[in-house]
């Protein structure tokens, strides 16, 4: 049965203490010190002297306690002190102890239902089961293991690794099924790339799909400060795919939302698009663009958060993805930290220091755009940490979504909105609207009459060219050889995971792949512009070298 009031529990230099959540938002007297504590009956259950811990994270049946603390070598230079513990919350006893020099990654990862848990060691992930960490039950051994995820769910686990490219070689992520590790076909599925200095890989809820954003530190056209990012698709079945972004510039943030059936991505220069894409890695639906760099998928999925913190103002969209229908556009000045409550209603929004050392405080909002709860700390005060109360899947359950802004006692605030400069000699004179950018507006892209949009001429002339090319080939094909059957010709379908017809010569069937793929875009770019939509210069300089490209693709075809 869900509590009244999820708990909220916030760390600064006043200490540590826990908060009632909404509706009443008083200081709970659950916590007294820091110890771990059942707040279910406000009982201690364990005090550790752990002085030098700086890192703690319970396992996910709050079973077992890891702690980790910097490593320090001995004088003599032998090996230092563990400084990676893990404890029985039960007992208080300490289960195993290990070496954990890196703070990157230090905690090991367990499946939901803890039968096993994961750690990375020199080149190989090492498997525990039952929480029994003094024997090693299965390894993952790769040449060179920079990192590792494993899925949600139950059984069968799976894991995701990722192994940086050296050499000419190409970085790779790689899903396997667990405990199914040797031999050369054991991966469930594998991508390769060159731009990747490193990954972020993300499991969807159901362990069907990851979502690989592969990072440079250093883009080489000079068009960004922040390296190069892209986005790769990676399922359980095999398909892989790139994920076509229609605006260049960073990839921000990627989220899956809970039902596993669709993500969004928050990507381009400033102002950035937003953009939710189904498992064909086809968009569904455009925000357009705005300040926002983050976005955030509420427990049930059925609302999403689109914002811009950091050096932005702080502004929020909240959407039904339901229905594609903006519900408010609330504004969250200086905010550090956002959270969802896990009953799917209400917001956390924090200003935390070391990121901003003043004005720290949170204010927790209901997703219709009222503030329902606001605390500031002291000028000489900081907050350091706050989050919400946990809970299990289906504690609380979805609710109908309103679009009326929800009562409240705290004063709304508006934020005080910047003017412009405007020099000496122009501020007696009419004021003139002009922008830097001109924002797009959200748009559906999904296919009206329930099938795939009909193909323009060109992409007509262009198929019917490339049938009877294929056509010829297998003619010419079966004359040479009259004792084999020739292979059915299939038509050409715009998917990133359809088997494409090979020539023999990987480095010819790539080019031919990466032509085609830039034909498909600039044919979704006149489409764009068909609509009436206002195309950027670099995406007009892709539609003229239409040309250039068809011809390179027809030499390339009649070569084979």
């Amino acid at each position: 049965m869900a509590p009244s009031t999820p708990l909220l529990a916030v760390r600064g230099s006043e200490g540590l203490y826990m908060v009632n959540g909404p509706p009443h938002f008083t200081e709970s007297t659950v916590l007294q010190r820091v110890n771990i504590i059942n707040v279910t009956n406000k009982g201690l259950l364990h005090s550790f002297d752990l002085p030098k811990a700086v890192c703690l994270e319970f396992s996910p049946k709050n079973t077992v306690l890891a702690t980790w603390q910097p490593y320090t070598a001995s004088k003599d230079g032998t090996a230092g002190a563990p400084n990676l513990q893990l404890y029985d919350v039960k007992t208080g006893t300490c289960l195993k102890s290990f070496i954990q020099k890196k703070m990157q990654n230090w905690c090991p990862s367990w499946s939901e239902d803890e039968t096993i848990c994961a750690r990375n060691v020199n080149n190989e992930v090492h498997f525990f089961e039952n929480n029994n960490f003094n024997i090693i039950a299965n390894k993952l051994h790769l040449q060179k293991i920079n990192d590792f995820v494993l899925s949600p769910g139950p059984h069968p686990y799976k894991v995701a690794v990722y192994v940086p490219g050296s050499k000419g070689a190409p970085s790779f992520v790689r899903l396997y099924q667990y405990p199914n590790f040797g031999g050369p076909h054991a991966a469930l599925a594998n991508k390769s790339f060159f731009k990747a200095d490193k990954v972020t890989m993300l499991w969807n809820k159901k362990a069907t799909a990851v979502l690989v954003i592969a990072s440079t530190d250093v883009d080489k056209t000079g068009a960004s400060y922040y390296g190069e990012q892209t986005l790769h698709y990676i399922a359980t079945n095999g398909e892989s795919a790139v994920v076509q972004l229609p605006k260049n510039g960073p990839i921000y943030d990627v989220v899956w939302n809970s039902s596993s059936s669709e993500f969004c991505a928050v990507y381009g220069f400033m102002p950035a698009k937003a953009t939710i894409f189904n498992l064909k890695c086809d968009p569904v639906f455009d925000f357009g663009t705005g300040p926002r760099n983050a976005a955030y998928y509420s427990p049930h999925g059925h609302i999403l958060v689109l914002a811009g913190f950091g050096n932005l103002r702080g502004q929020m969209e909240v959407w039904d993805v339901k229905n594609y229908k903006l519900i408010s556009k609330p504004v969250a000045s200086d905010s550090t930290y956002f959270a969802w409550c896990a009953d799917g209603e209400h917001i956390l929004t924090a200003t935390c220091a070391p990121r901003l050392r003043v004005n720290n405080g949170y204010k927790i909002w209901h997703y219709t755009g009222s503030v329902l709860h606001k605390y500031d700390v002291p000028s000489n005060a900081e907050i350091w940490q706050i989050s919400w109360q946990p809970f299990l899947d289906g504690i609380f359950p979805a609710k109908t979504i309103t679009y009326q802004a929800v009562p409240s006692e705290v004063p709304n605030e508006e934020p005080k909105v910047a003017t412009a400069y405007r020099p000496p000699a122009l501020r007696n004179k009419p004021i003139t609207n002009s922008k830097l950018h001109e924002d797009e507006p959200p748009q559906n892209m999904k296919p009206q009459s329930g099938s795939d949009k009909p193909l323009s001429k060109t992409a007509l002339k262009n198929q019917r060219k490339h049938e009877a090319k294929k056509a010829a080939k297998q003619e010419a094909r079966s004359d040479k050889s009259p004792d084999t059957a020739p292979a059915p010709v299939t038509q050409h379908t715009p998917r990133n995971t359809a088997p494409q017809p090979t020539s023999g010569d990987p480095e010819i069937d790539k080019k031919i792949k990466n032509l085609k793929k830039k034909l498909k875009a600039i044919e979704q770019l006149k489409e764009q512009a068909a609509t009436g939509k206002q195309l950027e210069k670099n995406q007009l300089e892709k539609i003229q070298k239409e040309k250039t490209l068809l011809q390179e693709l027809e030499d390339l075809e009649l070569s084979i």
